[in-house]
């Protein structure tokens, strides 16, 4: 299910005008319009959120698969694809799926209501990637992921991935705190996905589960280091 949703979410971003390949939706001006149109229509705006409108309790659930630009989509989707299998291969399929969008979900409606009088849209998938990135935490937190650090004139350097993945939310925490305003990057969105994803993997798993991701369960260790490298 990681492949079909990193599919789903590429096939929607270029049909849809944000792209800017589908003819459709014109040049210049025309496409400006209606990249905005369909921003409204399928992402988050909390100040509807709040109408009690049946299509805007859906749209935390829509703009999951809506992006603003490529840059935004391949940023997701390249932690989507680096954390998203093994956490699927533990979760099961199925399983998986349900809290990718029960966890997205969540984390918009959190962060649309901590900015319940905003007018502007959010859209991204950014909020269900962070709960798998929680959820991979938990399970997998001595996994060693390849990462590329700026301050580290972007060297690539393995580390578990505990490190990595507490540092990525030191920064997203710091700068929720820096920016309250929103929206803008939904940074709280991040927060609150995180949040939610590990604690759904402490509640589900337990104990055991951290064992035997810790190298109990055979190719456990082997498969981290040779599939997750950011």
């Amino acid at each position: 299910m990681t492949n079909v949703l990193i599919a789903l979410c590429c096939v929607i971003f270029v049909v849809g005008p944000a792209s800017g390949l589908n003819q459709m939706y014109g040049h210049g001006q025309a496409l400006a319009q209606a990249q905005t149109a369909y921003f409204a229509r399928w992402g988050v705006i909390p100040l509807d959120l709040w109408s009690g409108s049946p299509h805007a309790l859906l749209t935390p659930l829509t703009a999951l698969f809506i992006h603003g630009g490529w840059l935004h989509l391949l940023g997701n989707l390249l932690f989507l694809y680096v954390f998203g299998g093994m956490t699927e291969t533990r979760m099961g399929r199925f399983a998986f799926t349900a809290f990718y969008l029960i966890v997205g979900y969540l984390a918009l409606f959190g962060y649309a209501a901590a900015h319940a009088g905003s007018p502007q849209t959010l859209v991204g998938a950014s909020g269900s990637i962070s709960g798998v990135l929680g959820a991979f935490l938990y399970l997998f937190p001595r996994a060693r992921v390849t990462s590329v650090f700026p301050f580290l004139f972007f060297l690539p350097l393995r580390f578990p991935a505990w490190i990595v993945l507490l540092f990525w939310f030191v920064l997203q925490w710091q700068s929720a705190q820096d920016d309250p305003r929103g929206p803008g990057v939904a940074y709280l969105a991040h927060v609150v996905g995180f949040a939610l994803g590990f604690l759904y993997a402490w509640a589900r798993y337990g104990r055991d589960s951290v064992g035997s991701t810790r190298g109990n369960e055979p190719g456990s260790e082997p498969a981290t280091e040779g599939e997750s490298q950011p």
